[in-house]
């Protein structure tokens, strides 16, 4: 079962094509990364995927929700960690734990 379906994704930024038409799969308990050069599209993938960014044309479904109709259905069912770790400090995961009463 395909827990991330990925067909024809398109998502442009004015005249600049960030991501050009991709397409994959990835199954459930596969590993799986994104390889590429800076401005290759990576994080705009993944930020569509993730409900950050809408797509401009294509198709992305996640956990069986398509990314464009089932947006709150999609976040629900994910996780991200952003990469800058100053992010996460600062004003991110630890304020959010220690207002629960939360320690890790």
């Amino acid at each position: 079962m395909s827990i991330i379906e990925v067909m024809n994704l398109v998502k442009k930024f004015g005249p600049i094509t960030a991501v050009n038409g991709i397409s994959f799969d990835v199954e459930e308990g596969e590993t799986f990364g994104f390889l590429g050069p800076n401005g290759a599209g990576k994080t705009t993938t993944i930020s569509v995927l993730c409900n950050l960014l809408k797509p401009t044309s294509g198709t992305a479904i996640v956990n069986g929700w398509d990314v464009t109709r089932d947006q709150h259905r999609v976040r629900q069912s994910i996780g991200l960690i952003f990469q800058d770790p100053q992010f996460l400090w600062r004003s991110g995961i630890v304020p959010w734990m220690a207002a629960r009463g939360l320690t890790f």
